[in-house]
This record gives C-alpha cells, sequence and structure tokens, in this order.
C-alpha cells in the first residue's frame, strides 16, 4: 500500500527545513498551528514565529506589513477563514502591491469532514485566481507539496497554497521533476485525458486504472498549479485525445474546470465534463462518505469520461 501523508503535514516539515535556509523567514498562524502544524516552526524557531489569535484579518494585514519590510511571510488558517474571511485584506494589502506573502491554507475542501459546511471551502481558488499576480497551487501529494512550497518561498510575490486535512497516498517521488506553472503528466493515454488538482489527482489515477479494464486508454495531468495555469499541456491534451474531464475538490464554478475550460475555448475547442462539488454546501459527515455523496471520487471521474463517448 502506498505511504499517505497530508500536504498539511508535508507544510510542516518543509517550514522547519526553510526556516534554516532563510532568516527572514516568518510563520503567522490564526491559533490554529497544531492543525495547521506550524506548530513545529514555533518550536525550532520561536522569535519567527507569531500567533495571531482569532484574528484572520488582522493575520494578512500584519503579514502584508511584515513582507513589504522584507520578511519572507508564510500566513496560515483553514482556507475558509483565509480565502473568506480575509479576502478583502489579501486582495488590497497582498494583493495589490504584490506583497511577498505565501497564503498557506489548511482544511480545504469536502475533507474537513465532521466540520461541517461553514468550514467546508469549495470557493478559494475561485477567489484566489482573479486576484492580479496571485499564483495559486494545489498540490496532489506530500511530496510535491514540499517541493512546491520551496519553490513559493523562492519567488518574490503573492501566493495562495491549497493544502488539505486528510492523509492522501504518494505520487511522486526524489526523482520527479516538480515546477510550479507546469502542469504534469502522470499517466499517457491517446482517449481521453483527465486532468485534476489536489486530492482528486489520486482518484483520477485510480479512475484511468478502471478504464483501462474497459478498454480506453486514459491520460492522466496533475494540474498543481491553477494560476499561471499551463496552456501547453492543456493544448496538448485537446490535439491528441477526444475530450477532458477535471476533477478538482472545489465548486465546479470558477476553479480548475473553469481555468482550463478557459483555454481550451479559446484556442482548441473539445468537448469536457467536470467533475467536483456541484454548486451545493456540504455537511457534517465522514470524509470518504462525503466524497461519494457529492461526486468526488474515482467512480464518478469514469462516469464522467464515459459520458463524452
Amino acid at each position: 500500500m502506498a505511504e499517505k501523508m497530508a500536504t498539511r503535514q508535508a507544510y510542516g516539515q518543509v517550514l522547519v527545513e526553510l526556516g534554516d535556509k532563510y532568516d527572514n523567514l516568518v510563520v503567522m498562524d490564526a491559533d490554529l498551528s497544531k492543525s495547521t502544524m506550524t506548530a513545529d516552526f514555533g518550536k525550532h524557531f520561536p522569535e519567527r514565529f507569531l500567533n495571531m489569535g482569532i484574528a484572520e484579518q488582522n493575520l494578512y494585514g500584519a503579514a502584508a506589513g511584515l513582507a513589504l519590510s522584507g520578511k519572507i511571510v508564510c500566513a496560515s488558517t483553514f482556507a475558509m477563514f483565509a480565502a473568506g474571511r480575509a479576502f478583502e485584506i489579501i486582495r488590497n494589502s497582498i494583493g495589490y502591491p504584490h506583497a511577498n506573502v505565501k497564503i498557506c491554507a489548511t482544511h480545504s475542501g469536502i475533507t474537513v469532514g465532521e466540520d461541517g459546511a461553514s468550514h467546508q471551502t469549495f470557493e478559494d481558488m475561485a477567489l484566489m485566481r482573479t486576484i492580479p499576480g496571485m499564483t495559486v497551487i494545489n498540490p496532489g501529494d506530500g511530496f510535491s507539496a514540499k517541493e512546491l512550497i520551496r519553490q513559493a518561498v523562492a519567488f518574490e510575490g503573492p501566493a495562495y497554497i491549497r493544502l488539505g486535512r486528510a492523509a492522501v497516498p504518494m505520487i511522486y517521488n526524489e526523482k520527479s521533476v516538480i515546477e510550479i506553472g507546469k502542469g504534469n503528466c502522470i499517466r499517457k493515454g491517446k482517449d481521453y485525458t483527465i486532468i485534476a488538482t489536489g486530492i482528486m489527482v489520486n482518484e483520477a489515477l485510480m479512475a484511468a486504472d478502471q478504464l483501462a479494464k474497459e478498454g480506453l486508454d486514459v491520460r492522466v495531468i496533475d494540474m498543481h498549479t491553477i494560476k499561471p495555469i499551463d496552456k501547453d499541456i492543456i493544448l496538448k491534451a485537446a490535439a491528441e485525445t477526444k475530450g477532458i474531464v477535471t476533477a478538482e475538490e472545489h465548486s465546479v464554478i470558477g476553479g480548475l474546470g473553469a481555468a482550463v475550460a478557459e483555454v481550451v475555448c479559446q484556442h482548441a475547442p473539445i468537448q469536457m465534463a467536470f467533475v467536483g462539488q456541484q454548486d451545493t454546501f456540504g455537511e457534517s459527515g465522514k470524509p470518504e462518505e462525503l466524497k461519494e455523496k457529492y461526486g468526488m471520487t474515482a467512480a464518478n471521474i469514469v462516469a464522467a469520461v464515459k459520458s463524452l463517448q
């Protein structure tokens, strides 16, 4: 069985590594450091760790100030509170001045589970990708999360990094090449393409396995960077396969599916189908049961691919 790790756990681990590398790295949290996994950084570098309390707007306003004073800032809370409660601060205080703040938001999507509809975020990637100059990243496993966070911390400017609560199987390893802004074709195929992001990458691979048993050769692309979107890999898929299915733990409105469709409709029209949260709120429940109820499983991806035949 494949090793599993939550992307929030990977974030916590790589922060300590980055704290040693960058003496101007500051980590901030909104009283959730045990959940967001920033607590370990706080133990290693207490003088560079700030718990701002349950005050997310203040968290991101202060993060902007520190960044504009020369610090690299990773500021964390749950995705609902980062993208939702603090959107205006992020837009005007981080996005507008292009401040060097990495908004590392955990507990995204339906797999927050028992915390329920108030905490299950399906709007965050849509919101964040509308902010000019904001890089939007959604890793699919622990290894890619670490590498993408390293790269995000290394560049100057704002980024939104979407991280999950639940452990997911490792897809990549030390030999993998992962680069912000470049999608990864992790399975070749000539019939149809599945473009997935976040936890849905593993579901896409399982769907491709099932479809192979039924005689369909399906390509799988991990689109870990939602913005800037990799147009080249999308257009290649549009040219070489019969249709594209997108899969995301996010609303089908405004997220990965919309970003891919924007490229396709402008440059290479092709039939598409969208797997994700279908314009509804969630509810409290076990993550796997919620994924099934709200249509974010390998079986849903299989059905979506077949709908294009």
